[in-house]
């Protein structure tokens, strides 16, 4: 979150960052990931994946910041449980490679 030092909040600016990879220690966030939110942040600009709410519209009891992006539809995209089970075991062996290679490292 920021904040405008000496002046009342009058609109909460947010942004949905979406990727199309997970992240992790060997995935991990980048420059080229956050571009868009660089860009878009300098001005506060509306876009598919940023969006504004007035401080009127904020539950002013619990000031519940959730966001719920309105510019995109929610669909949820379901793997078929033979593609679940694929990757659950590739990474399965991933780990056992891994496991082994520390094995014989000791």
């Amino acid at each position: 979150m920021f904040f405008e030092k000496g002046s009342a909040t009058k609109k909460v600016w947010f942004y949905q960052l979406n990727l199309d990879r997970n992240l992790g220690k060997t995935n991990a966030l980048n420059e080229k990931d956050l571009a868009d939110f660089i860009e878009l942040q300098k001005t506060k600009k509306e876009s598919e994946n940023s969006w504004s709410i007035s401080i009127k519209d904020i539950d002013q009891s619990t000031f519940d910041l959730s966001a719920k992006n309105p510019n995109k539809k929610e669909e949820a995209a379901l793997r078929q449980p033979q593609e679940i089970l694929e990757e659950m075991k590739a990474l399965d062996e991933e780990s056992a490679d891994i496991l082994n290679s520390i094995l014989e490292l000791i």
